[in-house]
């Protein structure tokens, strides 16, 4: 390693969980963090300052002035662009860590992509905000034997998973099916940035500890902690669990796809319309979208307002109708303005 190396991660490497040979297998490491909103991004930041050497983004939004509160890889003018989450993280990251490799991927992370998106990866960190996704990944990760952690973070409460395939509890051991009812997201109930900082650097923490190969201090428990009440807990879950569906019986519903929707709600009053792929010319298609409202693009994303509505369309065909939580208007704005 070179002498600026060890200068950068000096104050890490006298850690003696660490250490030298330990910053090595950091710098050589290949992780993935899927989703980069609030928990995604300051994980993804705190890997990036350890000197993980390769880490891949996944995430299928964009910025918002209201992701500024929380979400600490990305500032003001990020917003104003409606830059993807994915490119705007690598972009800041690459300001601060120069040394590593961070690989954007603008892509909603689905049973058709998973393979090739987390491909040769040796870990993968959560930072999505719904449990489908967490259930695919959990999925994969049993298949594959690749571990993962789980992190979540509402309101002032925060929990995470440490997932090693074969050896601890996964997490549909932990939660057989998806949470039904009223389930409180950050729509609704609001999420303090501490609270997403504290499951984010636990998470960040256990990350290291498989990285570096100190697999015996890793955590064998679900963990959650609330910071505004300060009440915690803590769940057993280092063997699996008999009988559970996907460790147990290999049953990856969620990997086979069955039943997975092409156009889901995403939060904020929004729906998400991914049924299929198709290129886009941003050039072209703003000169047709013009005569019908306002319209602007970047290399990443065309923005298209029609009152009430407003769609931010992605280059692989995927858009996000903002304004309506009602399928079937999205669906039609799509089919009116994009194609069917």
């Amino acid at each position: 390693m070179s002498w600026e190396h060890n200068e950068r991660y000096s104050r890490q490497i006298l850690f003696r969980g660490i250490g030298a040979e330990g910053q090595k297998r950091l710098s050589a490491a290949h992780v993935a963090v899927v989703g980069c909103g609030a928990t995604g991004s300051a994980t993804a930041s705190l890997l990036s300052r350890a000197g993980v050497g390769a880490i891949r983004i996944i995430d299928r939004d964009y910025v918002e002035p209201s992701n500024l509160q929380r979400q600490t890889l990305f500032q003001e003018s990020d917003a104003r662009e409606s830059l993807p989450k994915a490119i705007a993280a690598a972009r800041r990251i690459a300001g601060f860590n120069s040394q590593i490799v961070v690989e954007p991927r603008v892509a909603d992370l689905t049973p058709e992509n998973i393979d090739v998106l987390l491909e040769g990866v040796q870990l993968i960190l959560d930072g999505t905000d719904n449990f489908e996704t967490r259930y695919l990944v959990n999925d994969y990760s049993v298949k594959a034997a690749v571990p993962w952690i789980y992190a979540a973070a509402v309101g002032s409460y925060g929990a995470t998973l440490n997932v090693i395939p074969g050896t601890t509890a996964c997490l549909a051991c932990i939660f057989p099916d998806s949470p039904t009812g009223i389930v409180e997201t950050c729509e609704t109930a609001g999420v303090l940035g501490s609270a997403v900082n504290l499951v984010a650097s636990i998470e960040t923490t256990e990350a290291l500890k498989f990285l570096v190969g100190a697999t015996e201090t890793i955590r064998r428990t679900l963990l959650s902690w609330d910071v505004w009440t300060n009440e915690n807990a803590e769940i057993q879950a280092g063997k699996p669990h008999v009988g559970c569906r996907a460790c147990g019986e290999r049953d990856f519903v969620h990997l086979e796809g069955e039943g997975r929707p092409h156009i889901t709600l995403c939060g904020r009053n929004s729906v998400q319309i991914h049924e299929r792929q198709r290129p886009v010319d941003f050039g072209e298609m703003s000169e047709r979208l013009k005569p019908h409202g306002t319209v602007r693009h970047n290399d990443f994303v065309l923005k298209f307002w029609r009152e009430p509505y407003e769609m931010t369309l992605f280059s692989d065909g995927r858009a996000i109708i903002k304004g309506t939580t009602d399928t079937g208007v999205a669906r039609s704005l799509y089919a009116r303005f994009v194609g069917s």
